[in-house]
Protein backbone atom coordinates (compact mmCIF):
# COMPACT_ATOMS: atom_id res chain seq x y z
CA UNK A 1 0.00 0.00 0.00
CA UNK A 2 1.02 3.27 -1.09
CA UNK A 3 1.00 5.05 2.42
CA UNK A 4 0.90 8.48 1.13
CA UNK A 5 -2.55 7.72 0.57
CA UNK A 6 -3.09 8.19 4.24
CA UNK A 7 -0.84 10.89 4.50
CA UNK A 8 3.08 11.30 4.38
CA UNK A 9 5.68 9.28 6.42
CA UNK A 10 6.66 11.36 9.37
CA UNK A 11 9.25 8.32 10.70
CA UNK A 12 11.05 8.33 7.84
CA UNK A 13 11.11 12.11 7.04
CA UNK A 14 12.38 12.30 10.60
CA UNK A 15 15.04 9.67 10.40
CA UNK A 16 15.90 11.70 7.05
CA UNK A 17 16.61 14.80 8.74
CA UNK A 18 17.96 13.06 11.87
CA UNK A 19 14.72 15.45 13.81
CA UNK A 20 12.29 14.52 16.49
CA UNK A 21 8.81 13.46 14.72
CA UNK A 22 7.24 15.58 17.03
CA UNK A 23 9.03 18.24 14.48
CA UNK A 24 7.32 17.06 11.23
CA UNK A 25 4.44 19.11 10.22
CA UNK A 26 2.55 16.60 8.01
CA UNK A 27 -0.27 18.86 6.05
CA UNK A 28 -0.47 15.67 4.01
CA UNK A 29 -2.38 14.06 6.85
CA UNK A 30 -5.78 15.64 6.80
CA UNK A 31 -6.68 15.58 10.79
CA UNK A 32 -8.73 17.71 13.00
CA UNK A 33 -5.98 20.59 14.22
CA UNK A 34 -7.51 20.37 17.98
CA UNK A 35 -6.06 16.56 17.96
CA UNK A 36 -7.71 14.30 20.63
CA UNK A 37 -10.23 15.88 22.80
CA UNK A 38 -9.41 15.65 26.53
CA UNK A 39 -12.47 12.91 27.28
CA UNK A 40 -10.96 10.80 25.34
CA UNK A 41 -7.63 11.48 27.01
CA UNK A 42 -9.04 10.79 29.96
CA UNK A 43 -11.36 7.36 29.00
CA UNK A 44 -7.70 5.72 27.58
CA UNK A 45 -6.43 6.22 30.71
CA UNK A 46 -9.52 4.61 32.85
CA UNK A 47 -9.17 1.76 30.24
CA UNK A 48 -5.29 1.09 30.63
CA UNK A 49 -6.10 -1.60 33.77
CA UNK A 50 -7.62 -3.65 31.32
CA UNK A 51 -5.84 -4.21 28.04
CA UNK A 52 -5.30 -7.61 30.01
CA UNK A 53 -8.33 -8.43 28.15
CA UNK A 54 -9.43 -9.61 24.64
CA UNK A 55 -11.53 -7.00 23.17
CA UNK A 56 -15.19 -7.57 22.02
CA UNK A 57 -14.96 -8.81 18.56
CA UNK A 58 -18.55 -7.38 17.79
CA UNK A 59 -17.66 -4.36 19.41
CA UNK A 60 -21.61 -4.68 20.93
CA UNK A 61 -21.92 -1.61 23.41
CA UNK A 62 -19.84 0.37 20.68
CA UNK A 63 -22.91 -0.48 17.62
CA UNK A 64 -25.60 -0.02 19.89
CA UNK A 65 -24.16 3.54 20.62
CA UNK A 66 -23.53 4.34 17.01
CA UNK A 67 -27.27 2.79 16.39
CA UNK A 68 -28.25 5.39 18.87
CA UNK A 69 -26.39 8.27 17.40
CA UNK A 70 -27.60 7.73 13.85
CA UNK A 71 -31.00 6.44 14.52
CA UNK A 72 -30.38 2.87 12.58
CA UNK A 73 -30.29 -0.52 13.75
CA UNK A 74 -26.96 -1.59 14.93
CA UNK A 75 -27.45 -5.12 13.77
CA UNK A 76 -26.89 -2.91 10.40
CA UNK A 77 -23.16 -2.13 11.25
CA UNK A 78 -19.61 -3.43 11.04
CA UNK A 79 -16.74 -1.64 12.62
CA UNK A 80 -13.17 -1.80 11.37
CA UNK A 81 -9.55 -0.94 11.83
CA UNK A 82 -10.59 2.19 9.77
CA UNK A 83 -12.56 2.31 7.07
CA UNK A 84 -9.60 1.31 4.93
CA UNK A 85 -9.73 -2.12 6.14
CA UNK A 86 -13.62 -2.17 4.99
CA UNK A 87 -13.18 -1.33 1.40
CA UNK A 88 -10.98 -4.46 1.40
CA UNK A 89 -13.29 -6.45 3.43
CA UNK A 90 -16.13 -5.49 0.75
CA UNK A 91 -14.38 -6.22 -2.20
CA UNK A 92 -13.14 -9.44 -0.67
CA UNK A 93 -16.31 -10.36 0.05
CA UNK A 94 -17.67 -9.33 -3.38
CA UNK A 95 -14.69 -9.37 -6.01
CA UNK A 96 -16.61 -7.35 -8.25
CA UNK A 97 -15.27 -7.51 -11.73
CA UNK A 98 -17.21 -4.25 -13.46
CA UNK A 99 -17.07 -1.40 -11.56
CA UNK A 100 -17.23 2.30 -11.99
CA UNK A 101 -15.53 4.93 -9.66
CA UNK A 102 -14.79 8.66 -10.21
CA UNK A 103 -11.79 10.10 -11.32
CA UNK A 104 -9.79 11.52 -9.34
CA UNK A 105 -10.36 10.23 -5.85
CA UNK A 106 -9.19 7.73 -2.94
CA UNK A 107 -6.72 5.39 -4.88
CA UNK A 108 -7.54 2.39 -2.42
CA UNK A 109 -10.52 1.77 -3.91
CA UNK A 110 -9.46 0.63 -7.25
CA UNK A 111 -6.38 -1.29 -5.54
CA UNK A 112 -8.71 -3.23 -3.19
CA UNK A 113 -10.36 -3.80 -6.57
CA UNK A 114 -7.60 -5.18 -8.09
CA UNK A 115 -6.58 -7.02 -5.36
CA UNK A 116 -9.58 -9.17 -4.81
CA UNK A 117 -9.43 -10.61 -8.18
CA UNK A 118 -7.64 -14.04 -9.10
CA UNK A 119 -4.14 -13.80 -10.38
CA UNK A 120 -5.98 -14.85 -13.76
CA UNK A 121 -8.93 -12.07 -13.44
CA UNK A 122 -8.47 -8.07 -14.31
CA UNK A 123 -11.14 -6.10 -13.15
CA UNK A 124 -12.78 -3.58 -15.45
CA UNK A 125 -12.81 -0.45 -13.87
CA UNK A 126 -14.69 2.80 -15.85
CA UNK A 127 -13.88 6.00 -14.04
CA UNK A 128 -16.01 9.17 -14.12
CA UNK A 129 -13.43 11.40 -14.92
CA UNK A 130 -13.98 14.90 -12.83
CA UNK A 131 -13.25 18.06 -14.85
CA UNK A 132 -10.68 21.00 -13.85
CA UNK A 133 -13.11 23.77 -15.72
CA UNK A 134 -15.99 22.20 -13.25
CA UNK A 135 -13.55 22.66 -10.14
CA UNK A 136 -13.52 19.05 -9.87
CA UNK A 137 -17.24 18.44 -8.75
CA UNK A 138 -19.24 15.64 -9.22
CA UNK A 139 -22.22 15.51 -11.32
CA UNK A 140 -24.73 13.24 -10.37
CA UNK A 141 -26.12 13.05 -12.91
CA UNK A 142 -23.24 12.66 -14.87
CA UNK A 143 -22.57 9.90 -12.41
CA UNK A 144 -26.11 8.47 -12.96
CA UNK A 145 -25.54 8.57 -16.91
CA UNK A 146 -22.23 6.19 -16.49
CA UNK A 147 -24.04 4.19 -14.19
CA UNK A 148 -26.79 3.15 -16.55
CA UNK A 149 -24.86 2.86 -19.99
CA UNK A 150 -22.66 0.20 -17.88
CA UNK A 151 -19.89 -1.64 -18.99
CA UNK A 152 -19.69 -0.97 -22.68
CA UNK A 153 -18.73 -4.24 -25.02
CA UNK A 154 -18.38 -4.52 -28.68
CA UNK A 155 -20.07 -7.42 -31.00
CA UNK A 156 -17.30 -7.58 -33.41
CA UNK A 157 -19.74 -10.02 -35.48
CA UNK A 158 -21.78 -7.27 -36.23
CA UNK A 159 -20.36 -4.73 -35.17
CA UNK A 160 -23.07 -3.88 -32.45
CA UNK A 161 -22.69 -2.17 -29.24
CA UNK A 162 -23.65 -3.86 -26.14
CA UNK A 163 -23.18 -3.78 -22.03
CA UNK A 164 -23.34 -5.30 -19.05
CA UNK A 165 -24.27 -3.64 -15.15
CA UNK A 166 -21.75 -2.18 -13.31
CA UNK A 167 -21.55 -4.65 -9.78
CA UNK A 168 -19.99 -1.84 -8.12
CA UNK A 169 -19.22 1.80 -7.79
CA UNK A 170 -17.61 3.74 -5.38
CA UNK A 171 -18.15 7.25 -4.65
CA UNK A 172 -16.07 9.31 -1.65
CA UNK A 173 -18.35 12.42 -0.21
CA UNK A 174 -16.69 14.91 0.39
CA UNK A 175 -14.28 13.69 -2.41
CA UNK A 176 -10.50 13.00 -1.79
CA UNK A 177 -8.70 14.89 -2.78
CA UNK A 178 -10.44 17.56 -4.19
CA UNK A 179 -12.75 18.46 -1.15
CA UNK A 180 -16.29 18.83 -2.74
CA UNK A 181 -19.41 17.96 -1.67
CA UNK A 182 -22.32 16.06 -3.08
CA UNK A 183 -25.59 17.01 -1.26
CA UNK A 184 -27.52 14.33 0.38
CA UNK A 185 -30.19 14.15 -2.38
CA UNK A 186 -28.02 14.06 -5.58
CA UNK A 187 -26.29 11.39 -3.56
CA UNK A 188 -29.70 9.60 -3.12
CA UNK A 189 -30.77 9.99 -6.71
CA UNK A 190 -27.21 7.89 -7.72
CA UNK A 191 -28.11 5.45 -4.92
CA UNK A 192 -31.47 5.07 -6.40
CA UNK A 193 -30.22 4.87 -9.67
CA UNK A 194 -27.47 2.03 -8.31
CA UNK A 195 -30.80 0.08 -7.19
CA UNK A 196 -32.11 -0.11 -10.01
CA UNK A 197 -29.15 -1.39 -11.58
CA UNK A 198 -28.38 -3.86 -9.37
CA UNK A 199 -25.27 -2.15 -8.28
CA UNK A 200 -23.90 -1.99 -5.34
CA UNK A 201 -22.53 1.61 -4.26
CA UNK A 202 -20.43 2.15 -1.31
CA UNK A 203 -20.43 6.14 -0.44
CA UNK A 204 -17.43 6.61 1.54
CA UNK A 205 -18.05 9.17 4.09
CA UNK A 206 -14.99 9.59 5.84
CA UNK A 207 -15.39 13.34 5.66
CA UNK A 208 -18.67 14.05 6.15
CA UNK A 209 -18.41 14.96 9.71
CA UNK A 210 -17.49 18.74 8.04
CA UNK A 211 -21.02 18.31 6.46
CA UNK A 212 -23.34 16.07 8.43
CA UNK A 213 -26.35 17.07 7.42
CA UNK A 214 -25.29 15.60 3.89
CA UNK A 215 -24.93 11.95 5.10
CA UNK A 216 -27.03 9.43 3.39
CA UNK A 217 -26.45 6.51 6.43
CA UNK A 218 -30.10 6.34 7.36
CA UNK A 219 -30.92 5.60 3.76
CA UNK A 220 -29.10 2.00 3.91
CA UNK A 221 -32.22 1.07 5.86
CA UNK A 222 -35.03 1.05 2.38
CA UNK A 223 -31.84 0.40 -0.10
CA UNK A 224 -30.29 -2.90 -0.17
CA UNK A 225 -27.90 -1.91 -2.34
CA UNK A 226 -26.58 1.03 -0.40
CA UNK A 227 -22.97 0.63 1.75
CA UNK A 228 -22.22 3.76 4.06
CA UNK A 229 -18.60 3.92 5.55
CA UNK A 230 -17.40 6.55 8.37
CA UNK A 231 -14.38 6.94 9.97
CA UNK A 232 -13.05 8.46 13.05
CA UNK A 233 -9.88 9.94 11.61
CA UNK A 234 -10.41 13.08 9.94
CA UNK A 235 -12.76 14.65 12.26
CA UNK A 236 -12.06 12.57 15.81
CA UNK A 237 -8.20 12.04 15.61
CA UNK A 238 -8.33 8.87 16.21
CA UNK A 239 -5.71 7.82 13.26
CA UNK A 240 -3.16 6.29 15.77
CA UNK A 241 -6.00 3.64 17.00
CA UNK A 242 -7.41 3.21 13.92
CA UNK A 243 -11.42 3.25 13.72
CA UNK A 244 -14.25 3.20 11.40
CA UNK A 245 -17.51 1.53 10.69
CA UNK A 246 -20.08 0.73 7.76
CA UNK A 247 -23.92 0.39 7.78
CA UNK A 248 -24.65 -2.46 5.04
CA UNK A 249 -28.07 -3.82 3.99
CA UNK A 250 -28.97 -6.47 7.02
CA UNK A 251 -28.71 -9.80 4.56
CA UNK A 252 -24.70 -8.12 3.49
CA UNK A 253 -23.35 -8.97 6.93
CA UNK A 254 -23.28 -12.67 7.44
CA UNK A 255 -21.25 -12.76 3.92
CA UNK A 256 -18.81 -10.45 5.27
CA UNK A 257 -18.53 -11.26 8.88
CA UNK A 258 -17.20 -14.73 6.88
CA UNK A 259 -14.30 -12.57 5.21
CA UNK A 260 -13.05 -10.46 8.09
CA UNK A 261 -10.05 -11.36 10.35
CA UNK A 262 -11.15 -11.63 13.96
CA UNK A 263 -10.15 -8.76 16.93
CA UNK A 264 -9.25 -5.70 14.15
CA UNK A 265 -10.80 -3.90 16.86
CA UNK A 266 -8.71 -3.11 19.81
CA UNK A 267 -10.07 -2.01 23.30
CA UNK A 268 -9.31 1.78 23.25
CA UNK A 269 -10.36 2.38 19.58
CA UNK A 270 -13.91 1.56 20.78
CA UNK A 271 -14.02 3.21 23.76
CA UNK A 272 -12.15 5.80 22.50
CA UNK A 273 -15.05 5.82 19.62
CA UNK A 274 -18.08 5.88 21.87
CA UNK A 275 -16.85 8.62 24.29
CA UNK A 276 -16.29 10.90 21.02
CA UNK A 277 -19.84 10.44 19.76
CA UNK A 278 -20.63 12.07 23.32
CA UNK A 279 -18.47 15.15 22.65
CA UNK A 280 -20.38 17.87 21.80
CA UNK A 281 -18.36 20.44 22.69
CA UNK A 282 -15.60 19.31 20.61
CA UNK A 283 -17.34 18.87 17.85
CA UNK A 284 -18.83 22.27 17.98
CA UNK A 285 -15.19 23.90 19.10
CA UNK A 286 -13.81 21.83 16.00
CA UNK A 287 -16.04 23.24 13.36
CA UNK A 288 -15.19 26.96 14.65
CA UNK A 289 -11.24 26.05 14.29
CA UNK A 290 -11.53 24.87 10.79
CA UNK A 291 -13.92 27.31 9.20
CA UNK A 292 -11.68 30.41 10.61
CA UNK A 293 -7.86 28.08 9.76
CA UNK A 294 -9.77 27.85 6.06
CA UNK A 295 -10.61 31.74 5.75
CA UNK A 296 -7.15 32.51 6.88
CA UNK A 297 -5.63 29.78 4.52
CA UNK A 298 -7.80 31.18 0.96
CA UNK A 299 -6.84 34.64 2.16
CA UNK A 300 -3.30 33.67 1.59
CA UNK A 301 -3.78 31.18 -1.26
CA UNK A 302 -5.32 34.24 -3.03
CA UNK A 303 -2.51 36.43 -2.08
CA UNK A 304 0.50 34.38 -3.33
CA UNK A 305 -1.44 33.15 -6.73
CA UNK A 306 -1.94 29.52 -5.93
CA UNK A 307 -5.29 28.40 -7.46
CA UNK A 308 -7.11 26.10 -5.17
CA UNK A 309 -10.88 24.23 -5.94
CA UNK A 310 -13.71 25.10 -2.64
CA UNK A 311 -13.55 22.87 -0.45
CA UNK A 312 -16.27 20.96 2.32
CA UNK A 313 -14.10 18.68 4.26
CA UNK A 314 -10.78 19.81 6.06
CA UNK A 315 -8.13 20.37 3.21
CA UNK A 316 -7.92 21.69 0.13
CA UNK A 317 -6.74 20.79 -3.41
CA UNK A 318 -4.47 23.40 -5.20
CA UNK A 319 -2.58 24.28 -8.08
CA UNK A 320 0.79 26.13 -8.93
CA UNK A 321 3.59 25.49 -11.35
CA UNK A 322 5.84 25.09 -8.88
CA UNK A 323 4.41 22.50 -6.49
CA UNK A 324 7.23 20.22 -7.17
CA UNK A 325 9.57 22.15 -6.08
CA UNK A 326 7.31 23.13 -3.10
CA UNK A 327 7.27 20.01 -2.60
CA UNK A 328 10.70 19.31 -2.01
CA UNK A 329 11.76 22.39 -0.20
CA UNK A 330 9.08 22.35 1.97
CA UNK A 331 10.07 18.42 2.75
CA UNK A 332 13.51 19.52 3.13
CA UNK A 333 12.24 21.96 6.35
CA UNK A 334 10.40 18.79 7.43
CA UNK A 335 6.89 20.17 6.48
CA UNK A 336 5.19 17.15 4.64
CA UNK A 337 1.98 17.84 1.88
CA UNK A 338 0.13 15.58 -0.46
CA UNK A 339 1.97 15.30 -3.76
CA UNK A 340 -1.25 14.67 -6.07
CA UNK A 341 0.62 13.80 -8.72
CA UNK A 342 -0.29 9.80 -8.66
CA UNK A 343 -4.07 10.60 -8.52
CA UNK A 344 -5.36 9.69 -11.80
CA UNK A 345 -6.38 12.97 -13.75
CA UNK A 346 -4.19 15.01 -11.86
CA UNK A 347 0.05 16.14 -12.54
CA UNK A 348 2.73 16.83 -10.89
CA UNK A 349 1.18 20.83 -10.33
CA UNK A 350 -1.29 19.70 -7.86
CA UNK A 351 -1.07 19.41 -3.87
CA UNK A 352 -3.42 18.30 -0.88
CA UNK A 353 -2.84 20.71 2.02
CA UNK A 354 -4.60 19.87 5.17
CA UNK A 355 -6.29 22.40 7.09
CA UNK A 356 -4.15 22.66 10.40
CA UNK A 357 -4.01 25.18 13.82
CA UNK A 358 -3.18 28.60 13.41
CA UNK A 359 0.79 28.62 14.37
CA UNK A 360 1.09 25.51 11.83
CA UNK A 361 -0.51 27.16 9.00
CA UNK A 362 1.14 30.71 9.23
CA UNK A 363 4.71 28.34 8.87
CA UNK A 364 3.06 26.97 5.97
CA UNK A 365 2.24 29.80 4.34
CA UNK A 366 5.61 31.44 5.10
CA UNK A 367 7.41 29.04 3.51
CA UNK A 368 5.49 28.86 0.32
CA UNK A 369 5.86 32.55 0.13
CA UNK A 370 9.59 31.56 -0.07
CA UNK A 371 9.46 29.86 -2.71
CA UNK A 372 6.33 31.18 -4.70
CA UNK A 373 6.81 34.87 -4.36
CA UNK A 374 10.74 34.80 -2.86
CA UNK A 375 10.70 38.91 -3.61
CA UNK A 376 8.23 39.46 -0.63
Amino acid sequence: MNQSEHGGNIYRLADELKIPEREVIDFSASVNPLGVSKKVKAEIRRQLKYLHRYPDPDAKRLRKRLGQHHAIDPGTILCGNGSTELICLITKAFSPQRVLIPAPTYSEYERAVHSAMRQDERAQIKHVVLKAEDGYAISGEEYIHALQRGWSTNASHNNHYSSLPFEMAFLCNPNNPTGRLLKRQDVKKIADAAREQKCYLVVDEAFIDFSPDNSVIEEVADNPYLIVLRSMTPFYTLAGLRFGYGVFPVNLIERLQQCREPWTVNSLAQKAAAVSLKDKAYRKESMAVIRQEKVFLEKSFRKLGITFFPSDANFYLVKTAVAPEACRRLRSKGILVRDCSDFQGLDSSYMRIAVKSHRENTVLIKELTRIVAPGE
